[in-house]
């Protein structure tokens, strides 16, 4: 019988703290990046930590199969029979990483019925964890503080605090915040963006442009458990997982406060004309 979800936060918590060690190792030293088939960066860091949170999740749950970025040739005909896998990113934020920004996270995710029910992101630099699990709640641990709830924010009064990528600007989205009203927009690297909506300190992350599931899954797993919401930008529906060949996301949404939806959903061509 499956394990509760709550029963395996604590090991997922310590092996993203783990791979989070492991990277570090790697950001001392004089590391070398190179470019992977979509010109993206790797590093002997994304793969240490692959390597490291693909053994220790074949221990946790045998059963479980799981699909890192850094191992995604697993062809459809075999992942669309799943029910349940690991989703995970060993190291998101592979380009703030090399540019020493400290903005890179560790993302595993749990996916069952095509949503995320359960999500750790850890911030190896600063040895911060934020977990959720969807339904029971979303925490923040820090420097071994000990777990701290958080939650969302309600949208209360302008400005409406919006964040952004830092490594992919977007003229489609500089178009639709002119129209928004009143904002302050913060650049922040990797799934951090989600987290800091999810505990509260952000309103709004539009992203219009390409992400991969393995990006996002943990960090959606902690804003709804912390009562937001990440929604496809054109339909309003919840982003779901594992439904096609392609890893790619649609552009979407995260949010607090339903009200910030309908602020952005507003901000179409066809209502500002």
């Amino acid at each position: 019988m499956p394990l509760p979800h709550s029963d395996l936060l604590p090991a997922l918590v310590g092996i993203c703290r783990d791979a989070g060690r492991e990277i570090l190792e790697v950001y001392g030293t004089d590391f070398e990046a190179r470019a992977k088939a979509d010109d993206s960066p790797l590093t002997e860091a994304d793969l240490r930590a692959h390597r490291l949170i693909a053994e220790r999740l074949a221990a946790l749950t045998p059963d479980i199969p799981v699909l890192s970025e850094e191992s995604a040739d697993i062809p459809w005909s075999t992942r669309s029979s799943w029910a349940r896998y690991w989703l995970v990113d060993p190291l998101d934020g592979t380009k703030e990483f090399v540019s020493r920004n400290g903005e890179f996270t560790v993302n595993i995710a749990l996916i069952e019925g095509h949503r995320p029910v359960l999500g750790v992101v850890h911030i190896p630099v600063s040895d911060t964890t934020y977990s959720g699990i969807p339904g029971e709640g979303a925490w923040r641990e820090a420097n071994e503080r000990g777990r701290v709830r958080i939650g969302v924010k309600p949208f209360a009064a302008m400005p409406l605090r919006v964040l952004g990528s830092r490594s992919h600007g977007n003229p489609e989205l500089a178009a639709r915040l002119e129209r928004i009203g009143p904002h302050t927009l913060k650049a922040v690297g990797s799934s951090i963006k989600l987290c800091v909506v999810a505990e509260g300190t952000a309103d709004l992350y539009p992203r219009l442009g390409p992400t991969s599931e393995w990006d996002i899954a943990a960090g959606q797993a902690v804003l709804e458990a912390a009562g937001g919401q990440v929604v496809e930008a054109g339909s309003g529906l919840a982003l779901r997982y594992n439904t096609k060949d392609a890893y790619l996301n649609p552009d979407f949404l995260a949010y607090g406060d339903a009200r910030c939806y309908t602020r952005w959903r507003d901000t179409a061509p066809q209502a500002a004309n």
